[in-house]
């Protein structure tokens, strides 16, 4: 799925197989999660491949190694021009591309600056299959805010998400909604949430929750559709009776949710903001010209 034998990949200045890339057995990140990443699109144009918002996950992913106090000496612009050169090596236009930063082979809890650059890319055309997901609230929380770095990319807090997202789906689900400490919505398993109600869409805000690229992009959408986006606490309980949700990730894209904990929202997916603004994150990404029609808020 992930690679083949002509697969190449990127290691600290080489270009090696994905099949010959090693990483130490001694080091931070296999042993206390001790890495961080990112999950970045690229899409196929008449122009050739673009990635989506390249310069904010770099940003990004600059920003999580400051956190975990791993030196990455790269730039922005250098990860950016070494992401288009993978897919170019492996013949790739849509693609998702995968940067992973860990440091160099160490044990104990010292923070170790010193790290290693890799990067690999694979043809991942959905994250869900098609339809619109069956989500439960989860049992987990979000990682408190006052014991590690939320808003930061590291491979240690997704622990959380593999045990949410496993109990939902052992209970029949697409994925779960986590809640943060004080019983508020946060997010899925691995994207940010939206919910639709009196025709303004809510989302949880900054705080407890990893500040999604895509989230900015549809939010950015619904402004230019004259669409309110309010950015607000809410429990579970505003969820029952709402017009429409979905989620918003890399990954997952634009992702329609049919039931939350198996209730139904009160309008069909086709007649909901977010379906519209998923049409056009389709049509944004392929760089296809988007007619924004301001009306007043279904």
């Amino acid at each position: 799925m992930y690679y083949d034998d002509n697969t190449v990949t990127y290691l600290d200045g080489q270009w090696p197989l994905a099949k010959a890339s090693m990483g130490g057995l001694y080091q931070q990140s296999f042993h206390y999660g001790n890495a961080v990443f990112e999950g970045i699109r690229a899409y196929a144009t008449d122009q050739g491949p673009k990635i989506l918002r390249a310069q904010e996950h770099y940003e990004r992913l600059l920003y999580s190694a400051q956190t975990m106090h791993l030196e990455v000496g790269l730039s922005v612009a250098e990860l950016i021009d070494l992401s288009y050169e993978l897919l170019a090596r492996n013949g790739l236009q849509d693609a998702y591309i995968r940067p992973l930063v860990y440091p160099t082979e160490r044990l104990g809890l010292q923070a170790e600056s010193r790290s290693h650059v890799f990067l690999c890319a694979w043809d991942w055309s959905q994250y869900f299959a098609a339809g619109e997901l069956r989500m439960k609230v989860s049992p987990y929380c979000r990682p408190d805010p006052n014991s590690c770095h939320v808003d930061a990319k590291v491979s240690g807090h997704y622990v959380n998400s593999i045990l949410a997202m496993k109990e939902a789906q052992v209970a029949g689900y697409d994925d779960a909604l986590l809640l943060d400490q004080k019983g508020f919505v946060a997010e899925a398993s691995g994207a940010n949430f939206f919910l639709q109600q009196d025709g303004v869409l809510y989302t949880p805000p900054e705080g407890n929750i990893l500040p999604g690229i895509t989230r900015s992009v549809v939010m950015e959408l619904a402004a230019a559709n004259g669409i309110r986006v309010v950015q607000k606490h809410f429990t579970p309980d505003a969820i029952r009776g709402a017009e429409g949700a979905f989620l918003t990730g890399t990954a997952v894209e634009v992702q329609a949710i049919g039931t939350v904990n198996d209730e139904p929202f009160s309008r069909p997916w086709a007649e909901t903001h977010g379906a519209l603004l998923q049409r056009q994150f389709k049509q944004l990404v392929r760089e296809e010209k988007i007619n924004f029609k301001k009306t007043k808020a279904a």
